[in-house]
Order: C-alpha cells, then structure tokens, then sequence
C-alpha cells in the first residue's frame, strides 16, 4: 500500500482516535509505503507503563476501523533519543544474505534478547527466506490460468491443519496427516488443475525455490553484504555499559549456530560512557593531587594534608551510599559532578585546619586548638556550605533535557557537600587533637601583625635540612612576601574605598558588555569518534543502483579518513516495510545512511573528517543528496531523536504546496554563513503508476478490481499480503511464507506490465491487463508525515560549529521573511527552542540562587547588611566567567551556565570568611578599620588555599584533554574564570565596601546618640 493510502486509510484513523488518550503532549507520524509509524510523546511524569498499556487498548479498538487485513497493531515504549547502544554484525565463509538473515532472526536475536535492559528489534540486511513460487506467465496463458488459480491452489494444498485422533480398540491415535508439503521441491508436485486424467503441476508451469523474498533492504558492513542486528535501551534505568557487555557475553556463547559463523559487536556506544568515565575520574584525580601538593605546601605538614584529604574518601562515599539508598545510579553526570566538586569538597576542611593550626601558633594544646578551632568557624563553614548548596535548587525550575542532566549531578554535589561539612567539624578536629602536635607560640593577633607573617611551625625548622622542609620553607618565604605586599594594598584600599568600590563596578561592567560576544550553544560539542551520513539518491532508484551509489560513497570515506584512523564503515540500505521502520530514517529504496566509525586513538577529529568527506562526495557525487550528523548519545539525546538542532516545519494539507515552500526555504538556508547541510527528508517526485480500472469493462470480462489488484500484487510482489501460506521447517520448526510471483526479471517494460494476465473464475480466455486499465505515471510521496494531525514537511538545518545563537537569528529572520501561502504554518522546533527555554529557567534560577543565598546569610549573621556585602563577590565572579569564556572561545550553554550557578556558591565563601571574622574581632573590641585589616591578613591564607584548591582541582577538567571529557569542560571553565577574577577582587572590595558600610552605619548611630543625648 503505497504512503498516502497508509495516511488516509490508517494512520488518520488512528491519530484521531489517539487523541483520547490522556497526558498526550503531542503526536507524530509516518506513513511509509506499507507501514504506518506513530509516535505519541507524553508530558513529563507519566507513567509509562500506564501509558502504553492506554495506546495499546486505543489501537486495538481502533482495529476493526482500519482495511481488511490489517496486521494487528505493535505498541511499544519508546524513547524520543532512542539510539542503539551497539550493533551485532554478522558474516560467515559460504553463507548468503538469506541464511545470515534467517540465522540473525531466529538463532542469535533469540539468544541476544534475553539480556536486561536491552530491546532487540528485527535484524536489518539480507532477505527473510522464503519459498518462491515463480510461475511463467506464457505457460499460464496456456493452461488457462492466472497467478491467483495459482496460489488458491497451492493455499489448498498447504494447510496447517489439526487431525484430530481415533480410538480404535484399546487405543486412542493420533492422527498426522501430510497436509502441508514436507519439502520445499515437493511443492513443484503440487497438482494446480485437472483435465480428464491428467493434472497441471506447479513444475509445468513454473518451479519452486527455497530462496528469499525480495530483497528492499541491504547493510554492507566494510564493503561486503552482510547482516546486522541493531540493540537498544529499553529506557528507564537501562545501563548502557551493562547492555553492552551482556550482549558481548551473550555473542560469545551464542548456541545452535554454524561453527562458521563470526558474530562481532560493533559501534559500541558504552565505549564513549566508559571513556568518558575513566577521563572524568583521571582528571578528578589529577586536579585532587594537585590540590594535596597545595595543601602540603602551604601547611608544611603530611599530617595535616591527610587530615584535609580524608574529606574527599569520606564525602564521596557517603554520597554514593546514599544515591544507592534512594535507587539512583552512578553515571556521568554524577561522577562529573562529584569531581568539579571534588576541591570544594576540601575546602570545609581546609578552612578548619587553617584555624586550628593558627591556634596553634597562638599557643594553645592540640585539644585546646582542635576544640577552639573548630568551634570558632563552624558558623562560616556552615554559611559556605549551605550558600554553595542552595544554588542547586533552580534546578528543579528546569525542564526537559536540562532537567534530566542536571538533577542527578546537583543532588551528587549537594549530598557531598554536607557530608564534607560534618567531616570538618568532627573528623579534622578530632584528627588534629590526636595526630598533629603544635610548635608554635604566641598571642591573640600575632600571627597576623608581627613584621614576619611566616610562623614558626611553617618554618619547617631552621635545623632541618631536607629538601621538603627547605622548599616549604622558601614557599612560605614567598607567601610572606605576599602577605606583606597585599597588607600595603588593603592599607591603600581602605584609604579610599569608595574609589576601589567604583574602580572595581567600572570593571564589571565593562565585563558585562562583553557578552554579546560570546557564542550560545544547548550543549558542549563532543568528538563522538565516528560519524553518520544520510544519502538520497534520485527519487525513484532501485535498491541496486543505490547499493552501488553507496560502494561509491564508502571509497571516498576510505580515502579521506587516514586507514590509521578508519576503525569501520556500516551502511543500511532501503527500508523493509514492517516492525524494523521504526528504527531507521530510510523512506525507500533511494535512500540510505552510512556510519563511519574511528579508532579511538584517531588523530583527526570527526568534525574534520566530515568536512573533508562532505567536499569530497560534492565533488564526485553531485547527483546525490548527503547530510553529515555525529550519530552520538549526546547528540542524540540533545536533539531529542532530531538529526539536527533546528527543524522548520512546514504544516500544510497541500502536499505540493507545502513542499514547495520546503525547498524554497532550503535553498534559503543553504546560503546562510555557518550552515554545512540542509536536509528535507521528504520527497514527492517518487515515480509511481496510477493503476485506472474501468469497472464495466472489467464486469464484462467477469473481473472486479480485487480480482485485478490481487492479480497484480501477486505477479510483482507475491500473495505473501494478499492471500499468504505459510510452510513450517520441520527441522528447525521455524515458519516461512510459501508465495507465488512472476520471475524478477519477467517485467522489464511497461509494456510487459501491461500485459499480465487476468482471468475471471469462471472464464476460459485470460484478458490483459490494459485491456480492462488504463495506466498512467504519476510522481507520489515516498512518505507522508503528521505532527498533531496535520501533514508537515521538514526542513533540517545543521550547523557548522557548535554556536547556535548566530545561526537562530538568521534561521527566524528568513522563516518570518517567508510568506507562505494560507493555510501554511511554519515552525521552528527542535533543540534550539530548548536552549532559549533552558537559558531562560537558567537566568531566573540565578536570580533565585542569589535570593536564596542572601536569606540564608541574613538568618546566619542577623543581618541584612553584612549578607549584601557578602554578595558582590558575585558580580565580579559572573565578570570572570564572561572573560575566561572569552579568551578559551568556549561557548555559553547549558553546562556553562551550571557552572555560573555553581561559582554562585563558591565565590561567596571568601566574603563569608572576611566578614564573619571582622565581626567576631569588632565584637572582642576592636575598631573598625583594624577589624578588618586583621581579618583580612589572618583570613588570607585559607582564602588562597580554598581558591587555589579549588583552581587547581579545576584545570585539567577545564583543558578537555581527553575524549569525552568536551562536555564538561565550559562547567569547569566557568567556575575557574568565576573564582579567579572573583577570589583577586573579592579579597580588595568586600573589605573596601565594609568599610564604606558600616563606617556610615557607624557615622548614623553616632549622629543619633548625639541627637538623643541633646
């Protein structure tokens, strides 16, 4: 049934009988030439189980509405970015196309299904077995037949039929009767028609073959015909590695297969995760040695480091167990999260640490100083925590894939960062009272305002003469000189704080301007290691000529990508119009996509190798259509199951009408700057045959238009639709369609076409086709696609690099320029809407994030002044992240703007500590300006050691060195642009800005004393 039947006659009857289905977001749909695929996309938190189980009664009461014989209805649970996780290649040494199929469905899928997780639909490639009947048309004229005689007759004499038993005496038999043919040659036996006493056989006027169907579907796995079997997720909490590898061991001890046979598991897509994993961990833990040798040198003690490091051990696996009580998994995005968290997570302890050991120097025991310490900056530490903790909750303002992302990787990061605070305040006190004895000695202050801030117990001691004793002697040396350089500059600022306020808001500002110059993206571009492209021969070419466009595309992809490079290339072939539609692009017979994939070690990017291969292919192949996508999870999964981040729909009844305003929009967008393909999946010039048959010339004859239509059918394409039989192996017990048609090369020209042979049931002359039908060429759709009901066209627009902002504005400037005609709606859908509604709830969540972090200082401090002053280290933090973004051209996405959340947190951790402790010191008596002073030269060591920490832990994540770890870089590269610009500034204008306060505050009281007192 060609596509616009399968729209009017099934999928129209179905949508609209799916609309009473509840919780429906929106519906689509295909209709391919014998299928019908429709998707219906439900609102996020419906329960998928009750939602299939609703299609499922819908479509099945929906059934007897549809055409007489109508395959009942497959409904399945599906995701929108359903990707195969990998793929089982077939191949074995003097095997065809129809036993690897016929192997691949019914041996190695059997076996491979079985493994958790994992949805196995119908193998592509080669052709299903099958027992063909190929009759001779000149032999039929001569007995008087057609090829529907034919099939009634051997339908009747291939049955499955039960025998029923006998008792007969003591016994009760089973009868087994032979009422299906035992072998396929038996059926050449089979008597059609008798005259007199001799019978026409199907030997006489054709002959049997165990052979296979026609074939509309091809794979080529590196140049060779082959056969493979895609596995998906099912969904849920599927685990790609854990498919992965049950389906390894599933392959290697696959049963009741030919010992020739070599079944291989390819493109595996848990490659990727477990590359991914292992650089986020290998990264993690290079940034967290970093961070020690930090620590170690600024302590100038290995049991103080150890005392710090027993935060990240404890944190991470408390956070785990916890994840694991609630039945979450771990995955990339929460190892991710637990890694750039990873230095913050030291930071509680190092904060501890730092106070206790400045007790130390101030004289007091190691339990005294544990105790005191701890005690002293349990409130600031607690105020840092639940700041950097609250940013996280915006994330429960965002939706779609964004949610999906990032609720894992903030529930991972908040979990640890309370377990890291009660590390601090319990484990590192209790570590230091047992395990770190102090040297130093002194009073209240002195570390702070004697001329040498280097204290004794950092020395390392004069009399030891190892090396580490003498290079932290030598860094602290350093730091000393740091410390005295930085009391002249606050002694500087302090002199002028309003000045430093505007110095510092003149630069922010300036920063701020800036960021119209950075590129917006949904998600970081990653180098997926392969790639996919999609070929459109000519409307209307045979699956062989196809086959060689795509031999022809497969060289060129071997000369461009360097054989060192080139791990594989897989190419699918036409479409098979059954259950198998579903997980393929293909629309006909002239369509295809080829997958590439690489080494992982490749030298070149998949991104360049693309490029190269689309000017190679335009070069050679300029009668093709290509379109280049990545073909990853992350791609996938971005794009919602779209292959490209924008999809401008063309909703119109009007078939050509609307696929004029397609094209004319593709030509538009293919000469936008920026824009690498342009791809309209849909055609309607696929050359077809209008089939008129006149109705009373047609009674004369004793024909109806079933007779002639199943007559038809039958000599192209079998009865196995119209009037199928089935005959069962009695071997393997597995059952194959038992058809009738014409030899494939019998119809050559339409006039051969016109020619086939009609014959009534009571006539005793056949009549030719053209006789009782006129036949005329026509151009048709090779699909016809719905999006809530009505036909659209789409328009898919890739871009060149991984900036979407530029593009977009172009993208709308064009579609709002475009004047359709009425009647025509055109929409832009895909990944981009999702990337402004993301943007969106991201600057709505900052908001909210700097709200939330302001209420929870003000309950801490009783304050609503020293809370606002705490929070201008922000500004200059979002200043750091606009030029570090800037000067890495890392663009603003969704990962990057997480990680502007994040450093929301972060960065107001320096201001607690200067703030909370100028308050502690004014209230033991101090004056203003000392106050701060002293807290800002004894808090600036823990600032530089919670920034540097932080900083350090951040770079090799932020450099992306390695595979896979593309996708958290812009996170990563926006908390260190935030944290460096914000921990210089922070550390000169909170102090500036105090100053100006609270010496007005100070100013107001007095003035109201004095008025009082008058």
């Amino acid at each position: 049934m060609p596509p616009q039947q399968i729209e009017s006659d099934i999928t129209d009857s179905d949508e609209r009988f799916f609309t009473l289905g509840s919780d429906i977001d929106h519906i689509e749909s295909r209709s391919l030439a014998g299928v019908s695929l429709i998707k219906i996309y439900f609102h996020p938190g419906t329960d998928p189980n009750a939602a299939v189980s609703s299609i499922s009664n819908l479509a099945l009461a929906n059934l007897r509405r549809l055409p007489p014989g109508t395959l009942p209805p497959v409904v399945l649970s599906f995701d929108a970015a359903n990707l195969p996780v990998c793929l089982i290649t077939l191949k074995g040494a003097g095997m065809n196309q129809t036993q690897l199929k016929d192997l691949a469905q019914f041996s190695v899928r059997n076996q491979v299904a079985n493994v958790p997780g994992a949805s196995v639909p119908q193998p592509y490639g080669g052709t299903y077995r099958q027992i063909m009947v190929y009759v001779d048309p000149i032999k039929l004229q001569a007995s008087q037949m057609s090829v529907t005689d034919v099939v009634h007759a051997i339908n009747d004499s291939n049955l499955i039929l039960p025998a029923g038993d006998v008792r007969i005496g003591p016994k009760d038999y089973n009868i087994y009767a032979n009422s299906q043919v035992p072998t396929p040659n038996d059926v050449n036996g089979i008597p059609l028609r008798t005259v007199g006493n001799s019978s026409i056989l199907v030997g006489d006027i054709g002959h049997a073959v165990d052979g296979g169907q026609l074939q509309t579907n091809i794979v080529r796995v590196d140049g060779q015909h082959s056969v493979y079997i895609p596995i998906l997720k099912q969904g849920g909490d599927s685990n790609t590695i854990t498919i992965v590898n049950g389906v390894r061991k599933a392959t290697a001890h696959l049963l009741d297969i030919p010992e020739a046979l070599k079944a291989s598991v390819v493109f595996d897509q848990s490659v990727f995760v477990k590359t991914a994993i292992k650089n986020v961990i290998s990264e993690g833990a290079i940034g967290l040695c970093l961070t020690g040798l930090m620590i170690l040198l600024f302590l100038g003690n290995v049991r103080a480091t150890v005392a710090v490091m027993l935060s990240i051990p404890i944190s991470c696996i408390a956070t785990f167990m916890i994840l694991n009580a609630f039945g979450d998994s771990i995955n990339t995005m929460v190892l991710g999260g637990v890694a750039l968290a990873l230095s913050r997570l030291i930071d509680n302890s190092v904060v501890v640490l730092e106070n206790i050991f400045r007790h130390f120097e101030m004289g007091s025991s190691s339990v005294e100083a544990a105790e005191k310490g701890g005690k002293e900056v349990q409130l600031a530490v607690l105020a840092a925590t639940c700041s950097t903790a609250i940013v996280f909750f915006p994330v429960a303002l965002l939706t779609g894939v964004s949610k999906y992302l990032f609720t894992a990787l903030a529930l991972a990061v908040v979990i640890a960062l309370f377990c890291s605070y009660f590390v601090a305040v319990t484990v590192v006190p209790l570590f230091c009272s047992r395990f770190i004895k102090h040297t130093g000695h002194g009073n209240e202050h002195e570390a702070a305002q004697k001329d040498d801030p280097v204290s004794e117990h950092m020395r390392g001691g004069h009399g030891q003469k190892n090396i580490f004793a003498k290079i932290v002697y030598h860094f602290n040396q350093g730091f000393g000189w740091l410390q005295r350089r930085y009391d002249s500059a606050i002694h500087y600022c302090l002199g002028r704080p309003g000045l430093v306020v505007i110095a510092f808001s003149a630069f922010v500002i300036l920063s701020f301007t800036l960021s119209p110059f950075l590129g917006q993206a949904y998600f970081p571009r990653t180098d997926p290691g392969q790639f996919v492209i999609s070929v459109k021969a000519p409307s209307g070419t045979r699956i062989e000529l196809t086959d060689q466009y795509i031999a022809h595309v497969e060289d060129d992809v071997r000369k461009v990508v360097a054989p060192k490079d080139l791990n594989m290339i897989v190419s699918n072939i036409g479409v098979t119009p059954d259950l198998s539609a579903i997980y393929t692009p293909n629309s006909g017979m002239h369509t295809a996509f080829v997958q590439v994939s690489l080494k992982e070690d490749h030298s070149l990017s998949s991104f360049v190798y693309m490029e190269r291969v689309r000017a190679k292919l335009a070069a050679d192949l300029p009668e093709i259509q290509t379109y280049f996508q990545t073909g990853g999870l992350v791609d996938s999964i971005v794009n919602q199951g779209l292959p490209a981040p924008f999809d401008i729909q063309v909703s119109s009844n009007d078939m050509d009408g609307g696929y004029a305003v397609a094209q004319q929009l593709a030509e538009r967008l293919r000469a936008v700057h920026g824009v690498s393909d342009v791809l309209i999946p849909q055609d309607v010039d696929y050359p077809g045959l209008a089939l008129n048959i006149n109705r009373q010339q047609a009674s004369l004859e004793g024909l109806t238009p079933k007779n002639i239509v199943d007559n038809v059918i039958t000599a192209m394409t079998s009865n196995g639709v119209v009037d199928p039989s089935y005959w069962i192996d009695p071997k393997t017990g597995n059952n194959y369609l038992l058809t009738v048609q014409y030899p494939e090369t019998q119809v050559q020209t339409l006039k051969d076409f016109k020619e086939i042979p009609l014959r009534s049931a009571d006539g005793k002359n056949t009549t030719p086709l053209e006789t009782v039908a006129s036949i005329k060429a026509i151009n048709t759709p090779t699909e016809v696609d719905h999006y809530q009901l009505r036909r659209v066209f789409d328009v898919y627009v890739m871009p060149k690099a991984e900036d979407l902002n530029s593009i977009s504005k172009q993208v709308s400037q064009i579609v709002n320029d475009t004047h359709p005609p009425h009647g025509t709606i055109l929409t832009i859908r895909g990944s981009v809407n999702n990337m402004h509604d993301s943007f969106k709830s991201f600057a709505i969540g900052l908001v909210l994030s700097i709200v939330l972090v302001f209420l929870i200082l003000m309950a801490q401090f009783a304050s609503f002044v020293d809370p606002f002053i705490i929070l201008l280290a922000i500004p200059p933090g979002i200043a750091g992240v606009i030029l570090f973004l800037l000067t890495t051209h890392t663009s603003l996405n969704i990962m990057s703007l997480m990680g502007v959340l994040m450093m929301t947190g972060i960065v107001v951790s320096d201001s607690i500590l200067i703030v909370e402790f100028t308050g502690q010191l004014r209230a033991q008596g101090l004056k203003l300006e000392e106050a701060i002073i002293t807290a800002c030269k004894v808090r600036l060591r823990p600032i530089l050691m919670t920034t540097l920490a932080t900083v350090l832990g951040l770079i090799p994540m932020a450099l992306a060195l390695e595979a896979g770890s593309e996708q958290y870089a812009p996170l990563a590269r926006a908390i260190l642009g935030g944290l460096t610009i914000s921990g210089i500034v922070t550390v000169f204008l909170v102090p500036s800005a105090y100053l100006l306060i609270h010496r007005h505050i100070e100013s107001r009281q007095v003035a109201l004393t004095q008025e009082a007192t008058a």
